[in-house]
């Protein structure tokens, strides 16, 4: 495992809004990142389901920490999500949610991702979408 790789899954889950989420890192790997976002009443919109704002948030986590993996950090270490689509699917009830995301394209300072976002226990899709990312 890479220095970057490996300095990412010790930060990353200790940031304060992803320690409020209580996100987990399953796997990080040059490109691509795979995130579980355990259930937790406080994330819930409505009835028993994950609040849309949960989804996208994890949305654009996962794909900037696989935007991240791949990145060289003589390049650059400012960052910031440029466009993010979230496409919302089904809903996720009190079942715990990962993230997997793929970076498809890697610019000079954009990087284009796409993530996946199922239910743990069923691989039963939740939402997926784009998110662009910059590093400068």
């Amino acid at each position: 495992m890479n220095a970057l790789i490996s300095s990412l899954i010790d930060f990353y889950p200790k940031v304060p809004f992803q320690q409020l989420l209580g996100i987990e890192i399953v796997t990080v790997s040059p490109n691509s990142a795979v995130v579980r976002l355990p259930f937790k009443p406080e994330l819930v919109g409505g009835g028993n389901a994950f609040h849309g704002g949960a989804i996208s948030s994890l949305l654009d986590l996962t794909g900037a920490l696989a935007a991240w993996s791949g990145h060289d950090p003589e390049k650059g270490m400012k960052a910031s999500t440029v466009t993010l689509t979230t496409n919302y699917v089904a809903a996720a009830q009190g079942i715990d949610i990962i993230a997997t995301a793929t970076v498809s394209k890697r610019g000079k300072e954009l990087i284009f991702c796409h993530v996946i976002i199922s239910e743990e226990a069923t691989s039963r899709e939740i939402a997926n979408g784009s998110m662009i990312y910059r590093i400068v």
